[in-house]
């Protein structure tokens, strides 16, 4: 697969679900049918273990038959991607980095080794490790809000300077006074940002988002992220009205005690584009499934170009 560039990342990428059956296993075939759909679909690329694919919630064995299983299907069709090697331990992560090298993906996803905060030396120490143990792939840092150490603009502009494998970072994103600092100390960057924010993001200067959009629909976040082009203002339209929608029956499952992955689960329950489920791994709770078809009316009501009948 083509190495990614810090000018060729871009656009709408969708996450790889785990479908987890009633013994905690990883149902294999399910997966094998998920990923049928995201392959087909518009999406700029798919990737695998980041919140959404629970990686921090399986094991070595299962990184390497979900990495396989995602290769042979993304290759096949022509369809970019990128393997997650994200783990709390920097050690164990060096391992997937080394081992995703077989499959050949358009680049690496790396964390910061995640239990005690790093000082700067530390993170450019870790990133120039995973970009040695990647090269000659490219690597993209996945540093979310709730990380250990969060990186600054200027930060980032050290690690492109030192890292040129390092094409670009997975954020929440910011507002315009921190996307005139990302482009002051690191303009060549591709900075993806939170998937319900990406229309204004798009505005400010971002490149794409790791699409939480996409769990909803795969298609309709492709599709969105065109119009923000050739109808930005039903772009923003549209991001408004996602985001009403997930504070009010989304991000209320957050406030219920449900993480992350519960509710992009969810999401892809509402959008019902594959048989993927609402179970989550163990110990994580995870959303009714019988909640799900209420939430699904609301969705087509308030996002229809996302939701269909």
């Amino acid at each position: 697969m083509e190495p990614l560039t810090r000018a060729g990342l871009h656009g709408t990428w969708a996450a790889v679900l785990l479908p987890v059956g009633d013994d905690n296993t990883i149902d294999l075939g399910r997966l094998d049918t998920e990923l049928e759909v995201l392959v087909g679909s518009p999406v700029d690329g798919v990737y695998t273990n980041g919140t959404a694919g629970e990686f921090h919630a399986i094991g070595e064995d299962e990184y390497d038959a979900l990495s396989a299983l995602v290769a042979r299907r993304c290759t096949a069709a022509g369809k970019p991607f990128q393997l997650g090697a994200s783990h709390m331990s920097g050690d164990v992560s060096l391992g997937r980095v080394r081992r995703a090298l077989g499959y050949e993906p358009s680049g690496v996803q790396v964390i910061l080794p995640d239990w005690c905060p790093l000082n700067d030396d530390e993170v450019v120490a870790a990133v120039e490790g995973f970009a040695a143990a990647a090269a000659p792939l490219p690597i993209t840092l996945y540093n979310p809000p709730n990380a250990r150490t969060c990186v600054t603009p200027r930060l980032y502009g050290v690690l492109a300077e030192r890292v040129l494998q390092l094409v670009g970072i997975k954020v929440a994103g910011g507002d315009a006074a921190w996307f005139r600092e990302m482009n002051e100390h690191a303009p060549g960057l591709a900075v993806f940002v939170a998937g319900h924010r990406l229309a204004s993001g798009v505005e400010f200067g971002a490149a794409g988002a790791y699409s939480n959009v996409a769990c909803l629909s795969p298609a309709g976040a492709a599709s969105w992220y065109a119009t923000m082009t050739t109808d930005p203002g039903h772009a923003g339209d549209l991001e408004q009205r996602i985001n009403i929608f997930l504070e009010e029956h989304i991000l209320s499952l957050r406030r219920e005690g449900y993480c992350d992955a519960a509710l992009d689960k969810t999401l892809a329950a509402i959008g019902d584009w594959a048989p993927i489920g609402t179970r989550t791994r163990w110990p994580f709770r995870f959303v009714d499934p019988g909640r799900v078809p209420a939430l699904r009316e609301v969705a087509r009501e308030q996002l229809p170009e996302l939701v269909g009948p």
